[in-house]
């Protein structure tokens, strides 16, 4: 009501009846007010936003980027209408405001369909916290450790240390295989030795050189298995459990030891052969 009356007071009105004192008061009153609404939105903004950011520091069981995701939304609505009552103060009807924002954001929203599927995957990602800061995965083809996850892309330093860069629309719309989830890996192997060899032993030597490793995890039970006969070898199959971080060193140091202790247990590792038989053409 008081806009409405401030409106029609100012109508019919010529430049030197608004260049009053009255006027001059009024114009300054509503600047102040405004100002005032300002600083008063800008301040509360801040300060839930902190508020907001440190629920999720506070409690370690939280995700901080989940936090600082939703302190963000906080205060962009609370300065969003911080501005609206800036503009009821001038006595613009906001009404009419909100509907042309609505209009705008309608047809920007058309505009840019790519980035926004980005952003509300990038929202998906967040909210849902498939990967996490720190995780090894791979998604879309790459693999590397997870270094940020924002609105629009996910960050990753590839096992090189190179930056790659995906967009969100991509993450969370390929199959995502995350390698820190679980705090165990299986890891696995294929021995292959000689159709000459007594399998008894190789079976020992192979056990006995992967539990030597204290890295060996012995629950759940080592699988050490003949599972294939195949052109030139007997190939045994191995799966031992170790700790995640481990994994890759893991699995390399282990290859390596068993060639190693075979080699030293006389146990012949057998490798493709070709034999070349010339005929004598007379």
């Amino acid at each position: 009501m008081q806009n409405l009356l401030q409106t029609e007071i100012w109508q019919g009105k010529t430049l030197a009846d608004l260049l009053t004192l009255d006027f001059l008061v009024g114009a300054a009153g509503s600047a102040l007010a405004a100002i005032g609404i300002l600083v008063i939105g800008w301040v509360v903004s801040a300060w839930l936003q902190r508020r907001v950011r440190n629920l999720g520091r506070r409690n370690k069981h939280l995700d901080d980027m989940l936090f600082d995701f939703l302190s963000s939304i906080v205060r962009y609505v609370v300065l969003g209408f911080t501005v609206l009552f800036v503009l009821n103060t001038f006595g613009v009807q906001t009404t009419s405001v909100v509907a042309v924002i609505g209009a705008a954001g309608l047809a920007i929203g058309l505009a840019l369909q790519g980035t926004l599927s980005n952003v509300a995957a990038g929202v998906m990602l967040i909210l849902f916290r498939p990967i996490k800061l720190g995780d090894f995965v791979e998604v879309g083809g790459k693999m590397g450790t997870i270094k940020a996850i924002t609105l629009n892309f996910t960050e990753l330093a590839d096992v090189s240390n190179v930056q790659v860069i995906i967009p969100n629309s991509e993450v969370w719309g390929n199959v995502i295989t995350n390698y820190s989830t679980n705090d165990k890996r299986r890891a696995e192997w294929t021995f292959g030795v000689g159709y000459g060899v007594n399998l008894a032993d190789a079976e020992r030597i192979i056990r006995d050189t992967i539990m030597a490793d204290p890295r060996s995890k012995p629950v759940p039970e080592p699988f050490i298995q003949v599972n294939n006969l195949g052109e030139s070898s007997v190939d045994f199959l191995v799966r031992v459990w170790v700790d995640a971080p481990e994994f890759f060193v893991y699995q390399a140091d282990i290859k390596r030891a068993v060639k190693e202790a075979l080699d030293t247990g006389g146990i012949d590792i057998p490798f493709p052969t070709r034999t070349i038989v010339q005929a004598n053409v007379a």
